[in-house]
C-alpha cells in the first residue's frame, strides 16, 4: 500500500493522553519502543504510525514538551528522547465555555462572542493541518463536559442546529462545535470522551450528507474494558450477577474535570449502561463511583467487587484490582481509532462506523442497541479490517 501522511488534530492535545500519543509516535519513529499496546499494529492497510503528524487545540498554551513533563507519564529517558520534537509543537487556541467545563480554565482560548466565528477558526486550523498531510482526522480528548440532553429540538436537524449556531444558542457545547467543524471540512471525527458531540441527530445527518466517517463515544480503556470481558464470560456459564460495585480513583486533568458533579454525571452514564445490556437483565446493585484523588496523578486504580450466584443458589465473589496507567491505556486506542477512521475514508465509508465499537464504552450505532461484549466487538472489527 502506498504510504500516506495522516494528520491527527486532537482536542486537548496538551493533556496527558494527547502528549502521550505524540510522544509514543515520536519514540516509534526513533525506534526506541516497539508496538506493544497498539492492538492493530499488524494491519498494513492502515496508515503507518511513523507517518502520523499531530496538531490540536488546548486551553493551555504550553508546548507539548512542557505539557508532557508536567503530566509525568513518560520515563526520563523517553522524555529526553522526544523533548525537542514535542517542544516544536504548540497548541492552537481552544474553545472554552464555563457552562460546560467550570473547573479547568486556561488562557489559550478562542473568543465565543460569536459561535460561528469560533467554528470558522477551528475549520481554518483543520485546513492548515490537512495542507501538510495526505489526510486528516479529529479526535476529541478534551475533559468531560457537563451532562447535556441530546433530545434538544435545536439538535434534531442540521437546519435547526446551524440556526442555533448563528443565534449563539447557549445549549451548544464546545464538543459539538469541534465535531461540526470537522464534518464541515470533510474530516473524520472521533469522540473519545463521554461528552455529547457528534451523536446528536443534526451532526449524524451532517456526516451522512458530507460523507464523513464518525466514531464514539467514551474510550473503553480500563475498568469498563475488563467488565465487557468478564460479564459475557459469566453469562456463558449461567452465573447470575447479583451486584457489581466499581470504583475509580485518579488524579490527572481528566480526574479533576470529573470532580465537577455535572461532568461526573456524563461519565457515569456511559459506564453504567453497559452491564444490563450485556447480561439481558437489570443488575439492581450496580454501583459506579469515580473520585478525583490528586496524589495518584495518571496512575488510576480501578477496583471491582462482583457478587455472583451459581448452582444450588450458592453465592460467590470476584474481586479485581486494576492498577492502571490511564494515558498508557488510552493513547494507543486513540491512535488506532484515527487510523481506522482514515481507512474508512479511504474505502469511501461514511456516517457511524459501528465496527469501531470495541474502542468505546457507549458505541454509536445506526439503529440497533450497541453490542457491548468485547469478544463480539473484536470479531466485528477484525472482519472489517480483513475485508479487501
Amino acid at each position: 500500500m502506498a504510504k500516506r501522511k495522516l494528520g491527527i488534530a486532537v482536542v486537548g492535545i496538551g493533556g496527558a493522553v494527547g502528549t502521550t500519543m505524540a510522544a509514543g509516535v515520536e519514540l516509534l519513529r526513533q525506534q526506541l519502543i516497539d508496538t506493544t499496546g497498539l492492538p492493530l499494529a499488524a494491519f498494513d492497510e492502515l496508515s503507518e504510525y511513523t507517518d502520523i503528524e499531530f496538531a490540536g487545540w488546548d486551553l493551555f498554551e504550553n508546548d507539548l514538551a512542557t505539557a508532557a513533563e508536567g503530566h509525568e507519564v513518560l520515563s526520563l529517558k523517553q522524555f529526553n528522547a522526544v523533548r525537542t520534537a514535542l517542544g516544536e509543537k504548540r497548541p492552537w487556541p481552544a474553545i472554552a465555555d464555563t457552562r460546560f467545563l467550570s473547573n479547568i480554565a486556561g488562557t489559550n482560548v478562542i473568543s465565543l462572542a460569536k459561535l460561528r466565528d469560533a467554528v470558522e477558526q477551528v475549520r481554518a486550523d483543520i485546513r492548515e493541518l490537512r495542507a501538510r498531510c495526505d489526510s486528516a482526522c479529529v479526535v476529541n480528548l478534551a475533559s468531560t463536559e457537563a451532562l447535556t440532553e441530546a433530545d434538544n429540538a435545536k439538535f434534531a436537524s442540521l437546519t435547526a442546529f446551524e440556526k442555533a449556531i448563528d443565534e449563539d444558542a447557549p445549549e451548544i457545547s464546545p464538543a459539538m462545535l469541534y465535531a461540526y467543524a470537522a464534518i464541515a471540512e470533510g474530516v473524520p471525527y472521533a469522540n473519545f470522551t463521554p461528552s455529547i458531540a457528534a451523536d446528536i441527530p443534526a451532526l449524524i445527518e451532517f456526516a451522512e450528507a458530507k460523507k464523513v466517517p464518525l466514531a464514539g463515544k467514551d474510550g473503553k480503556t480500563g475498568q469498563t474494558f475488563i467488565k465487557t470481558v468478564l460479564a459475557p464470560a459469566l453469562r456463558s456459564r449461567a452465573l447470575h450477577i447479583d451486584g457489581w460495585y466499581s470504583t475509580n480513583i485518579l488524579g490527572n486533568r481528566d480526574g479533576l474535570a470529573l470532580s465537577n458533579d455535572e461532568s461526573l454525571a456524563s461519565k457515569i452514564r456511559t459506564k453504567s449502561s453497559v452491564l444490563d445490556d450485556m447480561l439481558g437483565y437489570p443488575v439492581e446493585d450496580h454501583i459506579v463511583d469515580i473520585r478525583y484523588y490528586r496524589p495518584r496523578g495518571d496512575n488510576k486504580e480501578a477496583w471491582d467487587n462482583i457478587d455472583i450466584s451459581g448452582f444450588l443458589g450458592q453465592q460467590m465473589q470476584i474481586k479485581v484490582n486494576f492498577l492502571c496507567r490511564d494515558s498508557i491505556l488510552a493513547a494507543p486506542l486513540a491512535i488506532e481509532i484515527a487510523r481506522c477512521l482514515d481507512l474508512a475514508r479511504e474505502r469511501k465509508e461514511f456516517g457511524i462506523q459501528e465496527q469501531l465499537a470495541a474502542f468505546f464504552k457507549l458505541p454509536m450505532t445506526r439503529n440497533a442497541r450497541p453490542e457491548h461484549a468485547f469478544h463480539l466487538q473484536e470479531t466485528t472489527l477484525l472482519d472489517w479490517l480483513n475485508k479487501r
